[in-house]
């Protein structure tokens, strides 16, 4: 199957005020797109839009060519969304909370897979510890363990890189890139300034309109 993500003409409206208007995306495999704009630009909504988690817009998406009302389950069998906030219970430990995100996903792998993507995240000896009582760097890791659990071809990003140090920065970088380049796709939100790479490319919101490019 292609992946392949199409908005036509999305506009929507916020407090009587466009965020956008007459935007039209096109987002393929291989590729990471970053959504730029200023505080209040939209980012956030476009991306739950593009998401599927809001309604209240206008224009149409399609995915693979379908309109997203037919497409809809095969889009979310496809789709891992992270967003601004690490949506980590802070009452389960990081290996019951990739467990509960397993169920939830209805995937397959079991213990071993947890602390296989706990391990990759840095999080190895941090298993069984509440996350509550975990730094707010450390959740966003258990979090983005998601990344390496889900082998799910569209990533939906809000600011990941949120609390994350240097060398867990560049780790996730890579693994953006890796994903681009193994035929998946990135959608993303970010403050960091992404290292260039053949893959990066930009939407700006804001300023009346739309400025897409590399």
């Amino acid at each position: 199957m292609s992946l392949r993500l199409q908005g036509q003409n999305l506009a929507c409206e916020r407090d009587d005020r466009w965020l956008f208007q007459g935007l039209n995306l096109d987002i393929q495999a291989g590729e990471i797109v970053r959504v730029e704009g200023p505080n209040g630009s939209g980012k956030t909504t476009l991306l739950k839009i593009l998401s599927g988690q809001l309604a209240d817009y206008e224009g149409e998406l399609f995915w693979d060519g379908r309109p997203m009302r037919e497409a809809r389950e095969v889009f979310l069998s496809n789709l891992l969304y992270l967003g601004h906030a690490p949506g980590v219970k802070a009452a389960l430990t990081p290996l019951e909370n990739l467990a509960w995100y397993q169920a939830l996903a209805g995937q397959r792998g079991g213990e071993a897979a947890c602390f296989s993507a706990l391990e990759e995240v840095g999080l190895a000896g941090f298993e069984d510890v509440p996350a509550g009582q975990l730094s707010a760097g450390q959740q966003r890791r258990v979090a983005l363990a998601r990344l390496v659990l889900a082998p799910r071809p569209l990533w939906v990003l809000d600011e990941p890189f949120t609390a994350i140090d240097r060398d867990g920065v560049a780790a996730l970088e890579r693994r953006l890139i890796e994903h681009a380049r193994a035929g998946g796709c990135v959608l993303v939100t970010t403050h960091h300034e992404l290292t260039p790479c053949a893959e990066l490319r930009r939407i700006r919101l804001g300023g009346g309109g739309l400025d897409a490019g590399n």
